[in-house]
């Protein structure tokens, strides 16, 4: 059963993060199940799973649904991101990236300029998630992975990167860079303020103020 439940998983966490569930929409077990090939359980324990890590809201009697965050959440979500990450940049940036850590981010870096300019907004988020949990692991505090995970919503990201103009885009990724160099040069302060602008800017995006 276990391994039923994370085929379960895979498939309908790839529904959301590729936008084919789209935020709001119902999750039938039963629809899923026959669509998956597999029996509801799994398909149950799979969505209880998502749920946790908040991509799923399971409501008691009327099953379960992609979330779908308010203006309110996306606020909260953003400041708890502001707060925490530029955090990370400067610790990570303090403890003087090697040459491997610092050449996977420029490959990071690489490959997100390379989705962005073929339009693959899916795969530009799931390597920016990749990129910046670089940083946070490089900061070398265990706790905070578990702190962020909550917040780094994929499908929130990849909306993010939805309504980018080109100039915005050429900015996020821009930031990713002067980022590198700041962690490469072990100047904590220039790490801390990139990545608090980084996500100011994201989040004034995803609000529609630009």
């Amino acid at each position: 059963m276990g391994r039923a439940t994370d085929t379960a998983y895979d498939a309908v966490r790839q529904m959301i993060l590729s936008g084919a569930a789209e935020a709001g929409s119902r999750l039938g077990e039963a629809e899923l199940a026959e669509t998956l090939g597999l029996s509801r359980t799994p398909v149950r324990e799979a969505l209880q799973r998502l749920g946790s890590d908040g991509l799923v809201e399971v409501l008691p009697h009327r099953g379960a649904r992609v979330v779908q965050w308010t203006r309110e959440d996306i606020e909260e979500i953003f400041e708890l991101r502001a707060l925490l990450e530029p955090y990370a940049a400067a610790r990570a940036a303090s403890r003087a990236p090697g040459p491997d850590v610092l050449g996977d981010l420029h490959e990071r870096c690489d490959a997100m300029e390379q989705a962005a300019s073929a339009g693959d907004l899916g795969r530009v988020a799931r390597l920016n998630s990749a990129f910046h949990a670089a940083v946070i692991e490089a900061s070398g505090n265990r706790r905070l992975p578990a702190m962020l995970t909550s917040v780094m919503h994929a499908p929130l990201i990849v909306g993010t990167f939805r309504r980018y103009d080109a100039d915005e885009m050429s900015r996020s990724m821009h930031h990713h860079r002067e980022l590198v160099a700041a962690l490469a040069a072990g100047d904590p302060a220039w790490a801390e303020s990139v990545m608090r602008a980084h996500i100011r800017a994201a989040a004034v995006s995803l609000r529609g103020e630009r």
